[in-house]
C-alpha cells in the first residue's frame, strides 16, 4: 500500500495511540481517504471491487455514526471530527488543511444544485454550526455554535449567530525586521 500523506496528516490530529479504538469518527475520515484512493486508482477490475466494497462502508460509517464524508468532496489533510454524530457534508464541498469539525455540524447547498461553500485552512466549527451556499470562510477562521452562516467570512474573523454576523478578527501580526538596513 502507498503512503497516503493525507491520512497521516489526520491521524496527527488526533494523536493518541489506538485511535480506531477510542474515537468513532476516525472511521468516517479513514473510509473517506480510502475511497479518496480507490477513485484515483486506474479503471479495472479491482477498482470496480474496491468501490462496491467502499460503498458498503461508505452507508455503514455513515449509519453507524452519523457522518457522512463523501469521497467526491475536496478535504485537505490534518481533518479533526471531535463529538461524532450528525456531521453532512455535500459531496462538491471544498475544505482546506487542518479543519475541525464537531457534532452536527453542516456544509452545503442551500437549494438542490445550487452553489457550496468553500472552507480555508485551519477552521473550526462549533457544533450544530451549518454554512449553506456560495460561501467563502477564509483561513483561520472560527464558527460558532449553532450559527448558521449564509455570507463569506472572512480570515480570521470569528462568526457567530443565526444569521451569522462577524464577532471579532484577528489583528494579522506585524513582523518588523529590526536587522535590515
Amino acid at each position: 500500500m502507498s503512503r497516503d500523506p493525507d491520512w497521516e496528516a489526520d491521524l496527527l490530529r488526533y494523536n493518541m495511540r489506538r485511535p480506531f479504538l477510542r474515537e468513532q469518527s476516525i472511521w468516517a475520515v479513514w473510509v473517506y481517504r480510502w475511497g479518496r484512493r480507490i477513485e484515483a486508482r486506474p479503471p479495472g477490475l479491482q477498482k470496480k471491487l474496491f468501490n462496491a466494497l467502499y460503498w458498503i462502508a461508505f452507508r455503514l460509517v455513515e449509519t453507524a455514526f452519523g457522518i457522512s464524508l463523501p469521497r467526491t468532496a475536496q478535504i485537505g489533510p490534518g481533518l479533526r471530527i471531535w463529538h461524532f454524530g450528525n456531521i453532512f457534508l455535500h459531496g462538491e464541498v471544498v475544505i482546506g488543511s487542518g479543519c475541525t469539525l464537531r457534532q452536527g455540524v453542516t456544509i452545503g447547498n442551500r437549494r438542490e444544485g445550487g452553489a457550496v461553500p468553500v472552507i480555508g485552512d485551519d477552521v473550526e466549527f462549533g457544533a450544530y454550526a451549518q454554512v449553506l451556499g456560495a460561501v467563502h470562510v477564509g483561513d483561520g477562521a472560527r464558527i460558532g455554535a449553532l450559527s448558521v452562516v449564509l455570507d463569506d467570512v472572512p480570515a480570521g474573523a470569528t462568526a457567530v449567530g443565526a444569521p451569522a454576523r462577524i464577532v471579532a478578527r484577528q489583528v494579522p501580526e506585524l513582523k518588523i525586521d529590526f536587522n535590515k538596513d
